[in-house]
């Protein structure tokens, strides 16, 4: 199954979160560092967020937003906060569904199991400038236009989108592409980037990608050829 997510501070409710999910078979995730939890999460490629509000550094809600325009989701809202007004709030920022602690176990597996259902009929797409990528197809739209990408074009643009306009590090793209740079060539992944940026410049949006020398990959706005 997919991974799930859990951001919660709370240790003990953590772990109880956790063994809940993995007896039902799920490949679960937990963020226990909060400096920087939006970059934790898309490294683990949810399936699905299970997200606090009450959190240090980052509420919540400010996750949630930056989740959802990066493409991130389903997300789960499980919270003590029980206003009217919070549950309204997070789902306009983009929440999927929204339960207040303490919650039973059979009613967060079923919440779970209706969202994976729901997302899995669902198109998904990442979106950013004038790029839209189906991320289930690997279908890139630029204005009117669309381009097919290959796996790893696919896999590159997604990366390139979620950070934009953050530059993307090698190390990154090795541990997305291949799982790991342990035995890859940084060659292969400089072909990888070229056979991107032909394929963009069929309908010339090729120096949209910006390499960051010794860095890595960055998407930017407009830039000269």
């Amino acid at each position: 199954m997919a991974n799930i997510v859990i951001v919660e501070d709370d240790i003990f409710l953590r772990e109880e979160l956790q063994n809940i999910l993995q007896k039902e078979g799920y490949s679960v995730v937990s963020i226990s560092s909060f400096d920087t939890p939006v970059e934790e999460i898309i490294a683990a490629k949810p399936g699905l967020v299970l997200l606090d509000l009450n959190l240090p550094n980052l509420s919540g809600f400010q996750i949630c937003r930056t989740l959802k325009m990066k493409g991130i989701g389903p997300i789960l809202i499980l919270t003590a906060r029980n206003q009217i007004r919070d549950e309204l709030h997070a789902l306009e920022l983009g929440a999927d569904d929204f339960l207040t602690k303490p919650c039973h176990s059979k009613r967060l597996i079923a919440r779970v199991q209706k969202l994976q259902q729901l997302y899995a009929k669902m198109p998904m797409f990442l979106n950013w400038g004038n790029f839209q990528l189906d991320l289930k197809t690997n279908e890139l739209y630029i204005g009117h236009n669309s381009l097919s990408l290959s796996e790893n074009e696919g896999a590159i643009m997604k990366l390139l989108i979620q950070h934009a306009p953050a530059v993307v590090e090698k190390e990154q793209l090795f541990h997305e592409l291949w799982g790991s740079s342990e035995f890859v060539d940084e060659n292969i992944l400089q072909v990888n980037m070229t056979r991107l940026r032909k394929t963009l410049d069929k309908v010339g949006m090729s120096h949209h990608i910006k390499t960051v020398r010794g860095v890595g990959y960055q998407l930017i706005v407009s830039e000269s050829p």
